[in-house]
């Protein structure tokens, strides 16, 4: 389990194309928020942070929004996502750990949660929790989905339940959403919770 926060880890798996959760396409809970967003919002610091194969950017990057973070510790899908979108800014583009991002120099008014949290090792998730509420600014969102499963393999993909997402997010965040997704992926159907956190 302690593979996982190694970067060469997810390096080899980039490589080898092993990312068995991995869609191919834009979450549809997360392209149908994204496409309900006012005009207003194309120009707020959005962060995508372990974005892996970073689908979501790439659809927010085509639909006109300008100031879009993608970090992964993984140089292979950083690369791969520079050559298929090559106008993206490249001082957006961050291979750096997600831990060790510094809030004085990072901070954003919302960040896209997509399969991220999963792939963490879950004695991290308190940290993550904190740590992502200190890289957006007061008030800033959380979005996205978390796995509302308990997978039968040993991850990655973890599990976890809505009790202990509420658990985990409370002293760092207002929970508004947190609620079983309608429009998941066929795949994913009845097995995500579509969450929008608002940082204390």
């Amino acid at each position: 389990m302690d593979n996982v926060n190694q970067a060469k880890f997810w390096q080899q798996h980039y490589e080898q194309n092993s990312i068995k959760w991995d869609m191919g396409e834009v979450s549809p809970p997360l392209k149908a928020y994204i496409d309900q967003l006012p005009a207003s919002a194309k120009s707020e610091a959005i962060l995508v942070a372990g974005a892996g194969n970073a689908y979501e950017v790439g659809y927010l990057h085509d639909q006109g929004f300008t100031n879009v973070t993608l970090v992964d510790f993984a140089p292979a899908p950083i690369e791969d996502f520079a050559k298929r979108y090559p106008d993206f800014p490249s001082d957006h583009l961050i291979c750096a750990d997600f831990f060790a991002l510094s809030s004085d120099k990072y901070q954003f008014d919302w960040a896209l949660e997509q399969t991220f949290f999963c792939a963490i090792n879950p004695a991290r998730r308190d940290e993550y929790v904190q740590q992502m509420a200190t890289l957006l600014k007061p008030k800033g969102k959380l979005v996205g989905l978390l796995f509302d499963v308990a997978f039968e393999h040993e991850g990655p993909p973890f599990g976890g339940t809505k009790e202990e997402y509420q658990q985990r997010f409370a002293p760092y965040f207002d929970i508004e959403i947190m609620q079983t997704s309608y429009n998941s992926h066929p795949a994913r159907q009845g097995s995500e919770l579509f969450i929008k956190l608002r940082a204390k």
